[in-house]
């Protein structure tokens, strides 16, 4: 979820992370072996003036299936879920009407299962998690495609 974000104007960071467990700094295996309650997550630091909040809802919608309430692709478990964390009451507003938005446009034919949730404290995750496009760019392609991401972004998403 870093390098959708990370290559917009106004982001200023975007961080690989856990949030919404009970566990205080959780490890990438302890969040995987689905104990800690925690998500995989990003942070993302972004300049309002220059790219809106509205915006990295548009982008995320566009990165996931919001109808599989049992992971992300080939990734399943809750850690692998998807949510959208808010820090404030317009954020909740936003995410919320972007999700009613979605589920109203007939784009899918399943309902839309992407938690809104409230945020709680962020865990960065190990240094080898961050910027992984980057640091693993032929896994992370060989991912992206072979997980079926690539194709059902394409598919679903080709008009945007």
């Amino acid at each position: 979820m870093v390098k959708p974000f990370d290559q917009e104007p106004g982001i200023i960071k975007v961080v690989s992370g856990y949030t919404g467990g009970h566990k205080e700094n959780p490890t990438y295996k302890e969040v995987c072996s689905e104990t800690t309650g925690h998500y995989e997550a990003v942070q993302i630091t972004y300049d309002p003036d220059v790219f809106s909040y509205e915006n990295l809802l548009s982008i995320y919608w566009q990165q996931i299936d919001p109808t599989d309430a049992g992971g992300q692709f080939y990734d399943r478990g809750q850690s692998y879920q998807t949510a959208i964390f808010y820090h404030s009451e317009e954020q909740k507003q936003a995410a919320e009407i972007s999700k009613q938005q979605l589920e109203s446009s007939g784009r899918f034919s399943k309902p839309i299962v992407t938690k809104i949730l409230p945020a709680s404290t962020f865990y960065p995750a190990e240094d080898y998690h961050q910027d992984y496009y980057r640091k693993n760019p032929e896994h992370y392609n060989r991912y992206h495609i072979g997980s079926g991401r690539a194709a059902y972004i394409q598919e679903n998403w080709r008009d945007e």
